[in-house]
């Protein structure tokens, strides 16, 4: 299964907003250190200490975008957008999964948030624009 995001509010040069997918790692492209299952190819990058707004809608079924550290439940519903907030105090990467039964790969969308200092974010950012 995938996770699309998009950072709606950061324009490339075409005017369209940063998006990607993020997919589980499998079990035989692991590298030292990676955890089964909760690994993935393109991490959330979000910046500390700054206010973050999340929005989360689903295109199929139902999920739920839960990421416990955060102590963030929240649903994802085809047709309706739903709101969260974020301040992150500490770096870190922050591992959660999709915690609705949606389907046969529900135990393979886990979630992952690289959370950095402001410079280190926006370096990201500029990575992420320029690719």
């Amino acid at each position: 299964m995938v996770l699309e995001y998009e950072y709606s509010d950061i324009l490339n040069a075409e005017n369209k907003g940063l998006n990607f997918d993020s997919y589980m790692i499998t079990e035989e492209n692991l590298g030292p250190g990676h955890f089964r299952l909760l690994e993935v190819d393109n991490r959330i990058v979000l910046p500390i200490n700054t206010h973050i707004r999340v929005l989360i809608t689903a295109a199929d079924v139902l999920h739920s975008w839960c990421v416990p550290s955060f102590g963030i439940k929240v649903d994802a519903c085809p047709g309706r957008l739903n709101q969260t907030t974020l301040f992150i105090k500490t770096e870190g990467r922050f591992y959660g999964q999709c915690s609705e039964l949606c389907g046969t790969n529900h135990g393979f969308m886990p979630i992952v948030v690289e959370a950095v200092e402001l410079e280190q974010y926006c370096d990201w950012l500029g990575a992420k624009i320029a690719s």
